[in-house]
């Protein structure tokens, strides 16, 4: 099969002879003259030119970018060039469209510098090819690149016919696929870290240089260390997770997975809904977690408004699940985690069942209250009413007072009371304490 390369030395015509490369060389770059000519296969003869003078077209092209004026930097290549250029993935091929690359090559002020580089020379052609750095004036920052200049002698001087330059490619991840599916598995095998209890396996699945944003801390953790000490006091509650709903977005060497997950505390069985956020990335051959960012559910959080008209109303509320007889109706006022700590028995109730325990007892007096004075505070979500009320007993019409304090929150959209003190008043009982004993002893 024959070659495809040209060659340069059959492709000119018999008895060609170029001027000489001093005319374009600055004066402080001069030292190439007119040489005789060479003669070789076919009597053929081209320009000469050395290995400095070579190099000295880069300083060329150089100086033309130090003008920062994109049409003398375009002169500078042939009449049918090639620039593959290092920011830019559509090649140009004419006057016009190098010059545009170099519009906005040039707002960054570059300043070139061969750091190293091998030369090859041709009849009437040569190539500058290996490493360079460039300044950027703009900034201060720098940026190496490999690069390929291919000169011709063409219209009396040299000028550039293909000009390759491309990033240092040990920078740059050769693309890892992934499919969302393993993005997803992503989140397991963090999930599996926290399983072992050892912050130290946790912070490992983070990136060099990741940022945690995590849900029950007000700091943000900046690297490894950081990382340890927030998963230090987190995993004493034996979180484990799962992700309720998520999107993955996949792009080149790197994921995100966002949506909500929810963890079950081993510690207490607690359970706590929260937003999720993880950005993946390839490092060192191994996915790991670059950001993540974890929140609690806003709506709990984002203040309900709430008058003290309606703050009153809320007992209101409880009083009308008395009226129905109902321990089981009156059970469902109190929060998740509401405590009781009620007027006539000693122990305190603190869950659902043992508050229905309680009015199982009460409700057979068939009670309903008033409330006679009271004072209400409001915060964000929470809010306090405490007074005196008094209780008719519709059993056998006693009634009864006692000081009051309701606690309510703000939870799964409604207002609950998280916290009830109901006592007796005190000055009549302390009262009638010493007075019961006197009696008893001098009978």
């Amino acid at each position: 099969m024959k070659s495809s390369l040209v060659n340069f030395d059959s492709a000119l015509p018999t008895g060609w002879v170029q001027p000489s490369v001093a005319s374009f060389l600055p004066q402080s770059r001069k030292g190439a003259t007119d040489k005789q000519v060479n003669k070789s296969k076919g009597s053929l003869e081209g320009e000469q030119i050395s290995d400095d003078e070579v190099r000295a077209l880069f300083e060329l092209w150089n100086d033309a970018l130090q003008t920062g004026n994109s049409k003398i930097v375009a002169k500078r290549y042939s009449n049918d060039p090639m620039l593959l250029p290092t920011a830019s993935d559509v090649p140009r091929t004419d006057f016009s469209s190098i010059k545009d690359y170099f519009d906005t090559f040039l707002k960054k002020k570059p300043s070139g510098t061969i750091i190293e580089g091998k030369i090859t020379k041709g009849i009437n052609w040569c190539k500058d090819a290996g490493i360079y750095e460039f300044t950027m004036g703009a900034d201060g920052s720098k940026v190496k690149a490999r690069y390929t200049f291919f000169y011709i002698y063409e219209g009396g001087e040299w000028r550039i016919a293909h000009h390759h330059s491309s990033v240092m490619p040990e920078g740059i991840d050769i693309v890892t696929p992934i499919t969302k599916e393993r993005v997803r598995n992503l989140f397991n095998l963090w999930n599996d870290a926290l399983a072992t209890g050892d912050s130290s396996i946790v912070a490992d699945r983070y990136a060099t240089g990741a940022v945690l944003l995590p849900t029950v801390s007000d700091e943000a953790r900046y690297d490894s260390a950081a990382i340890k000490g927030y998963f230090d006091k987190f995993l004493l509650k034996k979180p484990q997770g799962k992700i309720l709903e998520g999107k993955v977005m996949i792009g080149t060497n790197w994921a995100q997975d966002a949506g909500i997950y929810e963890f079950t505390m081993g510690v207490d069985g607690s359970k706590v809904k929260g937003r999720y956020s993880f950005i993946y990335v390839l490092e060192n051959g191994k996915w790991k977690i670059s950001h993540h960012h974890s929140s609690v559910m806003p709506e709990a959080v984002l203040p309900t408004p709430i008058t003290k008209a309606e703050v009153r109303d809320l007992f209101q509320l409880w009083n009308g699940a008395l009226a129905t007889l109902d321990s089981t109706k009156v059970a469902a006022r109190y929060s998740k985690e509401a405590v009781l700590l009620p007027t006539v028995s000693d122990t305190p109730r603190t869950d659902s069942a043992l508050i229905k325990d309680y009015f199982n007892s009460f409700l057979l007096k068939k009670p309903q209250g008033e409330i006679l004075s009271g004072d209400i505070i409001i915060g964000t979500n929470w809010a306090q009413d405490a007074g005196i009320y008094k209780f008719t007993m519709g059993a056998d019409g006693s009634k009864v007072k006692g000081r009051y304090s309701f606690v309510y929150i703000f939870e799964d959209g409604e207002w609950r009371i998280s916290h009830h003190h109901s006592s007796v008043m005190p000055e009549a009982y302390l009262a009638a304490g010493p007075v019961k004993q006197l009696a008893e002893a001098t009978a």
